[in-house]
Order: structure tokens, then C-alpha cells, then sequence
């Protein structure tokens, strides 16, 4: 079983690469895609189409709905799943995908969790109730590690409650006893090169594609069923259409700004895969293909 994660901006080909690659090399694909794990955003998050779907098993998408949380330890537990079955089934593995934060995770690991008690459990469901006194709570204790979590963000304050309320430990002094562990120790990593002109071409594609598919219909289903709290409805391609369909813009201006926000988002996953995986090969799509195609076998 051989393994290897193709990364780079969004609309620059990854999922047509991996395609390509798993239908000649015997692999399954596993999606580092933030958006494309959730059911139901399915034309907002750009996901694999149908025929695709069939023709290779992918694995990371359809797992959740977009009012349930979904965190990097529970992706951690999808790849070691997956990781089993390649093996088991004598099948090679494509990491792929613009959501890097997910692949660096699995190369610097992630810090053991404690079992939580049912008084644990319980202390903190109390505790939560009053959400703004249960953040000063955290904050009063360490006020370094909260710095980085919002006051309102209620999923990773319970994380942080569950760890302190278990073990007696702040968030920084329980981490510092229980280093992460890598969950991957070696991966080639390649990296799309492609031009930025070409890339906003593709970009404008992409967004046209995805409005004559029914992107407005499909977040006005999403905001009927699920109202617009959860952060998977804050998503790049969804928020703009709320725009619009609040009267604030045009269908077009709808449009501009999906690829305006899209471009500044491959801008900055440019920016962070340059910064967090210096040993990745940076290459064109053929001749990524090319080398993959050689070390896959």
C-alpha cells in the first residue's frame, strides 16, 4: 500500500488529478475538502459529481450535516479507518484536497483526549448554560490559550471546559504533558503549480457552473432546513448568495464576489502550503502526474 496527497489552491484540478491517478493505480481517495464532508452542500462545495463518485470510491465526504460538528481528531479517526482498509485490501491511498489544515494535522498528530467521567460530563453541561461565564472561566485560567478562542465559540469552549474540568490542568499545561503524536510519518506531497490567470479562469468556470446548477436553490434549501447559524453555511459560494438573496446585490455582483472571495481564498492556501509544507514538489499537473503515476506503481 503506497499513499501521497496532492494539494493546492481551489479550481486548480486536484480532483481530476486523483481521479486519473486512482482509476490507473488501484486507490481509494480520501477528501481534505472542509465543505465537501457535509451532506446536502453538495453544489456550493464544488463536490465530485455522481459519475465521478462511482467510478472510485471517496471517502471524507457526505459524513456529516451541516448543523453537526465535525473536528480535525474525527478526520484523524476517518484516515486511520481508511488507512486499515487500504491495507487490508491491498489498495493505494490519494489524500487530496485545498483544506491543508487537515493534512498538517496528520503529519504533526494530535494530543491524546482523557476519557471524561459522567460527572465530567455533567459538570460541564452546567456549566455551559451560562456560556460568557464559562469562557471568563477558561480565560482566568489561561488566558494565553483562550486568546485564541472566541467567546461565542461554544464547541471548542466545551472542548476546552471537558479537558480542565477532567484533569484539573489548563488547556496549555495539559498539552504541554501530552504532546501530539504524528498520525502520518513520511507522505510525498505534491503541489499543483498553476498560473494565476489561468487559475481565475477557471475560477470564473467554476462559479458559472455552479449558479447554472442551482447554487441559489440549493442554499435556499440549506438556510430552510438548518437557518444560517451553523459555520458551514458561512462558507465561501453560500454567504454571497444570502447577500443576494437579501436584496444587497445583484445576481451578478452575486457572482463577482464568489470569484473575488475564491481567488483570495487560493491566494492564501498558496500562502499556507508554502509556509507549512516546505518539502512538497511543486509542479504542473502532467508532470505531477507523471511522478505520482511512477512511485504509485
Amino acid at each position: 500500500m503506497k499513499e501521497l496527497a496532492l494539494i493546492g489552491p481551489t479550481a486548480s484540478g486536484k480532483s481530476d488529478l486523483a481521479l486519473r491517478l486512482a482509476l490507473e493505480h488501484n486507490a481509494y481517495i480520501l477528501s481534505l475538502d472542509s465543505l465537501s464532508l457535509y451532506k446536502e452542500i453538495d453544489i456550493a462545495s464544488a463536490k465530485p459529481s455522481k459519475e465521478e463518485l462511482s467510478q472510485i470510491q471517496h471517502f471524507g465526504i457526505d459524513l456529516i450535516y451541516p448543523n453537526e460538528e465535525f473536528s480535525v481528531a474525527t478526520f484523524a479517526s476517518v484516515y486511520k479507518a481508511l488507512k486499515e482498509r487500504c491495507e487490508r485490501e491491498e489498495k493505494n491511498l490519494i489524500i487530496v484536497g485545498g483544506s491543508s489544515f487537515y493534512l498538517r494535522t496528520l503529519l504533526l498528530g494530535l494530543s491524546i483526549i482523557p476519557e471524561y467521567s459522567d460527572k465530567t460530563r455533567n459538570k460541564v453541561k452546567e456549566l455551559l448554560l451560562d456560556l460568557a461565564s464559562a469562557y471568563r472561566l477558561l480565560y482566568d485560567a489561561d488566558p494565553s490559550y483562550m486568546n485564541n478562542i472566541e467567546a461565542g465559540d461554544r464547541y471548542r469552549i466545551e472542548k476546552m471546559l471537558l479537558i480542565y474540568t477532567e484533569t484539573g490542568l489548563s488547556p496549555t499545561d495539559y498539552f504541554k504533558k501530552n504532546p501530539p503524536q504524528p498520525i502520518i510519518d513520511e507522505l510525498p506531497i505534491y503541489e499543483i503549480d498553476v498560473d494565476r490567470n489561468y487559475l481565475r479562469e477557471r475560477i470564473v468556470l467554476r462559479t458559472q457552473k455552479m449558479i447554472d446548477m442551482g447554487l441559489i436553490d440549493e442554499v435556499c434549501t440549506l438556510e430552510s432546513k438548518y437557518t444560517r447559524q451553523p459555520n458551514a453555511l458561512k462558507a465561501i459560494g453560500i454567504i454571497e448568495v444570502f447577500d443576494y438573496l437579501d436584496g444587497r446585490t445583484t445576481q451578478e455582483e452575486m457572482k463577482e464576489q464568489i470569484i473575488t472571495h475564491t481567488a483570495q481564498l487560493a491566494k492564501r492556501q498558496q500562502t499556507f502550503n508554502r509556509n507549512q509544507f516546505p518539502n512538497r514538489t511543486l509542479l504542473s499537473i502532467e508532470d505531477i502526474y507523471k511522478e505520482a503515476s511512477s512511485f504509485l506503481g
